[in-house]
């Protein structure tokens, strides 16, 4: 049992649980049931192995990024999920959860998404394998991140737009949740993150945690030891981070750094700091830290990335907060778009914005010189780079 992983009742610590309408208690039940057995079935092991070697192109690389260790003075490694298949690290989750739907029997697919990453890899999965796919997005979301609305349609999706609320992720949330409960009997629900009611948040990151599988395997390699001394990440619900963190949560002496979206600045107003502005309670299925106002109700947040654009976080980051495991900070728009650039400029890659917050946190870290610093690029900046465009005047 991993001293930060979940318990038998879908508990990390204070965290976690199902809080879901009597409607969806026998799907998350025949979902947790079905989930606990696949993950030691020798025949789903093999298929899922397969695609993500022969189809996502797995293992991604662990760069090591000489231009960025010799700024930073240490060993900055990055290991390299934009490279996958669809362009980010979402793929991974995708392709464990449609095996699992098809053992299920499921013959419809919903999911919601915030950056269309997410959207665009279950699309992907449902082409793959032929089954129908319908993806909730926010009206918003759906205008700043047009191409992953595109690439959805054209791999056979129905993109659904979210026009309550805030238009952005949370509302998508809601819709693709009311859809699953008017549709329990032939549809899975995959849900992007490690959110949501137990399991999904630990069948997200067993499914994402092939990132820290790979990195230390690479590691070893490269080094000559297993262990880095820092691992960094972005989060917004937090798939990409729990990946990259899991195979390192019980090395103690490993710090781990995630970083969260401070939009204009923590209490501006328009942030996304859910471990600063956040308070325990639920959303979405689960006990964790979201933001809330006095009498309960979910504050709206705000980030230029819209995948970092939720009002929450994981209910095992909650924990790894709660417990101090994991150190979790903020970066705002302006200087994650700032250290987006700079990665172009120094190392010739192109980063999601979800993903440059990670990277902007490095200005403000010191290191030893022998250090080994590990970050996950979830993404490719493809899909950003009308905000980038925008923000810089190209």
């Amino acid at each position: 049992m991993m001293k930060y992983g979940v318990n038998e009742q879908g508990y990390y610590g204070d965290f976690g649980g199902a809080y879901i309408p009597e409607m969806l208690y026998p799907n998350v039940e025949e979902l947790r049931r079905e989930y606990n057995k696949v993950l030691d079935d020798p025949a789903f092991k093999a298929e899922f192995e397969q695609l993500l070697r022969d189809y996502v192109g797995r293992p991604s690389p662990l760069y090591h990024a000489k231009r960025y260790s010799e700024k930073y003075g240490a060993n900055i490694f990055f290991k390299r999920e934009d490279l996958n298949h669809t362009g980010s690290h979402k793929i991974n989750n995708a392709i464990g959860q449609i095996l699992l739907a098809q053992r299920l029997g499921k013959k419809r697919i919903i999911a919601e998404t915030g950056a269309g990453q997410h959207g665009v890899a279950t699309a992907t999965v449902c082409a793959l394998k032929g089954i129908e796919c319908v993806v909730y997005m926010g009206e918003i979301d759906m205008e700043r991140q047009a191409p992953n609305v595109a690439r959805m349609k054209m791999l056979g999706a129905t993109v659904v737009p979210a026009t309550s609320g805030s238009k952005t992720l949370k509302d998508a949330t809601n819709e693709a949740l009311r859809d699953w409960i008017a549709n329990p009997v032939d549809t899975h629900y995959i849900i992007g993150s490690v959110v949501g009611p137990y399991p999904y948040p630990d069948m997200v990151a067993q499914f994402q945690s092939i990132i820290s599988l790979e990195a230390k395997k690479q590691l070893l390699e490269q080094t000559g030891s297993e262990l880095p001394q820092y691992v960094m990440a972005c989060v917004g619900g937090g798939s990409n981070a729990m990946g990259m963190f899991y195979h390192f949560l019980d090395d103690e002496n490993v710090q781990l750094v995630a970083v969260e979206a401070a939009g204009k600045g923590v209490e501006s107003g328009h942030s996304a700091a859910t471990t600063s502005l956040g308070k325990e309670g639920v959303l979405h299925g689960s006990r964790t830290i979201l933001m809330q106002t006095d009498d309960g109700q979910v504050v709206e947040p705000y980030s230029i990335s819209a995948g970092l654009d939720y009002p929450g976080i994981g209910p095992q980051h909650a924990h790894l907060y709660k417990v101090n495991r994991a150190k979790y900070v903020s970066i705002t728009d302006d200087e994650s778009l700032q250290a987006g650039l700079l990665c172009c400029q120094l190392e010739g890659i192109i980063p999601a914005i979800e993903t440059a917050h990670a990277l902007a946190q490095l200005e403000k870290m010191s290191f030893k010189k022998d250090d080994n610093v590990v970050i996950c690029l979830s993404g490719r900046g493809d899909k950003d780079l009308n905000t980038y465009i925008k923000h810089f005047g190209f």
